[in-house]
């Protein structure tokens, strides 16, 4: 009878301990579908820059500031009058536009990079003029690719903003300057620094007019024109009909005048398609202005490609430069 009552007591507990193991268990390790997804941060629509005091020191000329002594850029920096850059807020990476610089960083020729060194000067000297700290962190995976695809400069020379990437951002409010935002990161192999200065977008694209194209052709011998076709095609855009049509009526005001067509791209792709896409653009200014009323012995027309660059194509803004029409007095 004791032997048995032994047995049911040990049983007892054997049980009351499973049990407490798995209610402990329970309690110490979440279910599968107790555990929330990581979720992005919502957007932010802008920072409350107002309550940044002004700073009062001089801070300088865009870029603001030398890099430490020492440093130096590593390739040709990206340099834009105006431009979009991306910069944390609580996490979120925000929109900011206005003149903007953004280089990779890296140690004169002869020394090692210091992680430390670069962060202390940049801290210090930020701290010296006025600047605020505004972020000190990471960014989510998912909030990179919430908008990653909307910066344009994404991958470029100084593009901050990766998943694991250590981010600091510092903002410094001026009377004279405007505000100015300052982010970068760095490792022990090396640095990228992002400065912006922010402005506001102003419109420069006015309407082709035919006095305009009149007076061009008789002041320099030609008309550079920024005609819009649909994406690598030679087919004109409605605004582009418009601009062909201001043509036509600069032709039918100076009826005397005849003129050359040239087609210009940048050298984005493969040289003969661009030769080609030149040439049937041309042609196609030409033909519109036929259905006009210009007569066809005042016209010609002919495909340059990438061979007569206006500008380096070396950015954005000097590629679009360089995707022209050019009207040439040839009389």
């Amino acid at each position: 009878m004791k032997k048995a009552t032994i047995l049911f007591a040990v049983s007892t507990l054997i049980i009351s301990c499973n049990q407490t193991a798995r209610e402990r268990a329970n309690t110490d390790t979440p279910t599968e579908q107790s555990v929330e997804p990581e979720k992005a941060p919502e957007p932010v629509k802008g920072m409350d820059v107002e309550s940044i005091p002004f700073s009062t020191n001089d801070v300088g000329s865009f870029p603001f500031f030398t890099l430490p002594k020492g440093l130096k850029e590593m390739n040709k920096p990206l340099d834009k009058n105006f431009d979009v850059c991306f910069f944390p807020i609580n996490g979120v990476m925000t929109a900011f536009e206005g003149k903007l610089y953004k280089a990779n960083i890296t140690a004169e020729q002869g020394e090692k990079f210091s992680q430390h060194y670069f962060e202390k000067s940049m801290s210090e000297y930020l701290t010296s003029i006025g600047a605020v700290q505004i972020f000190d962190g990471e960014i989510t995976q998912r909030e990179y690719e919430r908008y990653a695809k909307a910066d344009p400069n994404k991958g470029d020379d100084g593009d901050i903003g990766y998943p694991g990437e250590s981010i600091k951002f510092y903002a410094i409010r001026t009377k004279d300057k405007g505000n100015i935002y300052v982010q970068y990161s760095s490792t022990n192999a090396g640095a990228k620094l992002n400065v912006l200065q922010e402005d506001v977008f102003q419109q420069t694209i006015t309407k082709i007019t035919a006095d305009d194209i009149l007076k061009d052709l008789a002041d320099e011998g030609k008309s550079i024109l920024y005609i819009n076709f649909d994406t690598d095609k030679s087919t004109l855009s409605p605004d582009g009909k418009l601009a062909v049509e201001e043509i036509a009526v600069a032709l039918k005001k100076d009826t005397g005048l005849k003129v050359a067509i040239e087609g210009h791209t940048d050298n984005t792709g493969d040289a003969s398609h661009n030769k080609k896409l030149s040439d049937d653009r041309a042609n196609a200014v030409l033909n519109n202005l036929l259905s006009l009323g210009i007569e066809k012995s005042r016209l010609s027309a002919k495909g340059f490609g990438a061979e007569r660059p206006l500008a380096d194509n070396d950015s954005a803004e000097s590629k679009a430069k360089n995707r022209r029409v050019e009207l040439i007095k040839t009389n």
